[in-house]
């Protein structure tokens, strides 16, 4: 049989969080960002949960002709851009939105020689500081686009620094704010502004015509630990689950695994697990949250490649087999949100669901 670890994808969960953006951007076309593989999830495994998005976003040309490949005939979005003249081939023949953010972008389009009608997203860098035109800049950038026979549309575009912190309230989001609506005031086309901690924090006060809902699909809180998914009312969409494997009993003073890390104090039982750093569980992670038989416990000394080590000390059920979920939802529907595991590597759930490695099968469940 292969070897227990698996992760589950919870198609109902990823549709319940998309209708959830949907309810906090009533007003707004939402665009399911599915970058970076849908985080981890996969986009075949995601692509019939968001098929009412208004549009996909996404990095990849690849990617992006996987979707059409999928049948999706909507909007798409490639959030970095073009990479080379040779794309804008690409985004003709696939019918592909692009985001500007440079000169030599522009200065690619106004030297593309076939017929198009590109739909395009300029981006201002008000703030973050990666890409986009500087505020004073922006206005001359568009103005280029604008006299192009070939761009169709121009949206006004930009990305918040803040929007999960407490700068929200006072410089950070709204200045950046206020810097893009001062440049992009009177010049025409619609806005999107808004990523997740937007939509959710504050999308009664933003306007955005098209807002992109990244990791609020994925049932991870963009401002955690201020906001659980539970507080959200969000799913978990992605189930990393294993079993035990072995089971040792230790004395006092007896340690457990590579470098000795953890030493028992008095007489317990412990569980080996079938998860470790080459299935995408963080090394670095001490005593992280686990569940065992939908039991709350914690993982104790260093993680190996393969195997993690658990405590059962206060879960007298756990046998070989018993159910172990490293984030995520049990079999029986309890839930270890993923931020509370992230949290004891000092990351964020981004960063575990996109670490999944090859060789953890991926099921699919409601």
């Amino acid at each position: 049989m292969p070897r227990p670890i698996c992760a589950v994808i919870h198609t109902e969960a990823l549709q319940h969080n998309l209708n959830i953006a949907k309810q906090y951007a009533p007003k707004s076309r939402v665009f399911a960002v599915v970058k970076a593989n849908a985080y981890g999830h996969g986009i075949e495994h995601v692509y019939s949960s968001f098929q009412s998005a208004d549009g996909f976003a996404l990095l990849d040309l690849a990617e992006a002709k996987q979707l059409r490949q999928l049948g999706w005939t909507g909007s798409i979005l490639l959030l970095e851009g073009i990479f080379s003249a040779q794309d804008l081939y690409d985004c003709l023949v696939f019918n592909l939105s692009f985001t500007v953010h440079s000169d030599h972008q522009i200065q690619w389009l106004s030297e593309f020689s076939q017929p198009a009608q590109f739909d395009v997203y300029l981006k201002m860098n008000s703030g973050m500081n990666r890409l986009g035109f500087p505020p004073e800049q922006y206005r001359s950038a568009w103005e280029e686009l604008d006299q192009l026979s070939n761009i169709q549309s121009i949206t006004h575009m930009m990305h918040f620094s803040d929007a999960d912190g407490e700068r929200f309230e006072q410089s950070g989001i709204d200045y950046q704010y206020q810097v893009f609506e001062e440049a992009t005031r009177d010049l025409a086309g619609d806005q999107s502004v808004s990523n997740s901690a937007a939509i959710l924090r504050h999308s009664q006060h933003l306007h955005s015509d098209a807002v992109r809902s990244g990791i609020m699909l994925y049932g991870s809180s963009p401002d955690f630990p201020t906001h659980t998914i539970h507080d959200w009312n969000l799913k978990p969409t992605m189930s990393l689950r294993s079993e035990i494997i072995a089971i040792q009993y230790l004395q006092a003073n007896e340690t457990v695994g590579y470098g000795s890390k953890f030493t028992a104090n008095q007489a317990m039982k412990i569980g080996i697990v079938a998860c470790g750093y080459a299935d995408g569980y963080q090394r670095i992670s001490m005593n992280a949250p686990v569940l065992v038989n939908d039991v709350l416990t914690q993982t104790i000394g260093r993680v190996s490649m393969d195997m993690l080590a658990v405590d059962l000390s206060h879960i007298p059920d756990a046998v070989i087999g018993s159910e172990v979920v490293l984030w995520g939802q049990s079999s029986n529907g309890t839930i270890l949100p993923i931020d509370d595991v992230a949290a004891s590597s000092g990351t964020v759930g981004y960063e575990l669901m996109c670490g999944v490695t090859a060789r953890v099968n991926f099921k699919i469940s409601k």
